[in-house]
């Protein structure tokens, strides 16, 4: 079985959009991209390097795929993730066929859920997903996440695409690790915990048994 993991940038207000540069994303007029550059010291550095020690496969919406693919083959061999990145199969969901040109891409096909579902239940290593917020929607209303490892940043974006948003199914999550860094960040990393409990704080009358037993005890 394999493990799909979002690891995800996102502000204190649930915005995920371009996190990289100002022309990374600015559909919607989002006027913020790169916010994540000034939040990046060694330590936050070293937390990502951890995110990619274990064996991983890529799991990349279209326009994620097309920013890392302008960028990664280009980057020099001193960069680890490039080296990673541009050595590891990279899965594209993508409604179109384009031609794939960064080596080892594959094309997820026109049923992006069915093909997911078969890749979970193949040998091989965790499918991380990078970016690719119209993707992880998908994911989210077919309950295909693992695992969420998220990084908060001390920001409040306003507008702009959001991690959980309409394709969410109402879920309880476990906290498996937390960290927080010298710059405000912190890193959470959740697995699904099944389904939402609820209960009341209201003031409740007694039932005749507890009334009954509360008279015993007189």
């Amino acid at each position: 079985m394999r493990t799909i993991i979002a690891a995800v940038f996102v502000s204190l207000d649930g915005v995920m959009q371009a996190p990289g540069g100002p022309e990374e994303d600015p559909t919607g007029g989002f006027a913020f991209g790169g916010w994540t550059f000034h939040y990046f010291d060694e330590a936050l550095g070293g937390a990502m390097g951890e995110l990619f020690d274990r064996p991983f496969d890529l799991l990349l919406g279209r326009k994620t795929y097309e920013i890392f693919a302008a960028h990664w083959p280009k980057a020099g061999a001193e960069e680890p993730i490039a080296q990673l990145f541009n050595s590891v199969t990279k899965y594209v969901a993508t409604r179109a066929n384009p031609e794939l040109q960064w080596k080892n891409s594959q094309s997820l096909g026109h049923d992006v859920v069915s093909r997911l579902v078969e890749l979970k239940k193949s040998d091989g290593p965790d499918l991380l997903i990078q970016g690719s917020s119209d993707l992880i929607q998908t994911l989210l209303e077919n309950n295909l996440i693992d695992e969420f490892r998220l990084l908060i940043f001390p920001l409040l974006l306003g507008k702009g695409k959001r991690l959980f948003d309409n394709g969410t199914v109402p879920a309880a999550l476990k906290l498996v690790e937390t960290r927080s860094f010298p710059t405000g960040v912190i890193l959470a990393h959740y697995q699904p915990a099944g389904a939402v409990k609820t209960g009341s704080f209201a003031l409740q009358d007694p039932s005749a048994e507890e009334i009954e037993r509360r008279n015993n005890l007189k």
